[in-house]
């Protein structure tokens, strides 16, 4: 990909987070799921990190080898046309120029957005400093910059997702991260786990860069509702593999108990649209 091309779609995935409507990212995993989630209508085409490890045979919490998250992404870049994100958990390196290094190949592949996150320790669920997160924004910023791709850095805070002693403090913790992460170069905030109306709407009026609340369990409030909120980008992360893959599950015991295929033949594809979706494209 040219870097006018990697520019344009880097600046279209920066409107579309000030278009008047919120930015709807239903998260592929493989080449596959986003050529369709393209076909579907999709204007951006984000991963899920924990699905593309799953789909690639690892747990979740960037135990898939960077080469493979590499070429995975490399994959999804060669078959869709609209601007790609990349969810990158902490960085999948050691220290920001780990991180950086990472993130040169994917500009180089096409992808022109990242979510980062600041995490938690998996022995305690305690939250991580916020110091390291902030590092790792500064150095995308300049790299971006060196790459002359205004790269759309979403900075994601696990507040809500972590063990707190403080519960009533969470609000407060996500908001000074998301100051922070926003100082250092961040173009959005992701609060995962922040689902309550009145707090997304508070959160999103305090705060001058787009909001991300991920819409991948049931109970988040409905599309209408988020936007009304203030909500900017609403994310289903892995929640969409989850329900194919619960699918998938009823399908095979639907044969294996019934000796039937209802549910199979139900809302499957044809194998003809399927090879549709990869036949080449004029430019």
């Amino acid at each position: 990909m040219t870097p006018s091309t990697s520019r344009q779609k880097a600046e279209t995935l920066h409107r579309l987070h000030h278009d008047g409507k919120p930015l709807l990212l239903v998260n592929a995993w493989d080449a596959a799921s986003a050529r369709v989630l393209e076909q579907a209508g999709a204007s951006v085409i984000a991963t899920t990190s924990a699905g593309m490890a799953w789909s690639l045979g690892y747990a979740d919490g960037e135990k898939l080898p960077r080469n493979e998250l590499i070429a995975a992404c490399a994959r999804i870049c060669r078959v869709v046309r609209v601007p790609v994100t990349v969810d990158i958990e902490r960085g999948f390196g050691r220290n920001t120029d780990e991180v950086c290094t990472l993130v040169r190949a994917l500009i180089d592949l096409g992808v022109v957005g990242v979510n980062i996150e600041d995490g938690v320790a998996p022995e305690t669920r305690r939250l991580l400093p916020a110091q390291a997160l902030c590092e790792h924004v500064g150095g995308l910023r300049a790299l971006a910059a060196q790459a002359n791709v205004p790269l759309f850095i979403n900075a994601r805070t696990d507040v809500y997702l972590a063990t707190h002693d403080q519960p009533a403090r969470r609000f407060e913790q996500a908001m000074e991260r998301a100051r922070l992460f926003a100082s250092a170069g961040a173009d959005g905030i992701f609060v995962p786990g922040m689902d309550q109306p009145d707090e997304i709407s508070r959160f999103a009026r305090a705060l001058e860069q787009p909001l991300n609340v991920y819409a991948g369990y049931p109970g988040v409030p409905a599309i209408d509702a988020l936007a009304a909120a203030g909500v900017r980008r609403v994310s289903l992360g892995c929640g969409p593999l989850q329900s194919a893959l619960g699918l998938l599950g009823r399908i095979a015991a639907e044969v294996f108990t019934l000796g039937r295929y209802d549910t199979m033949a139900r809302d499957m594809l044809a194998a003809s649209d399927l090879n549709r979706l990869f036949a080449p494209r004029v430019a």
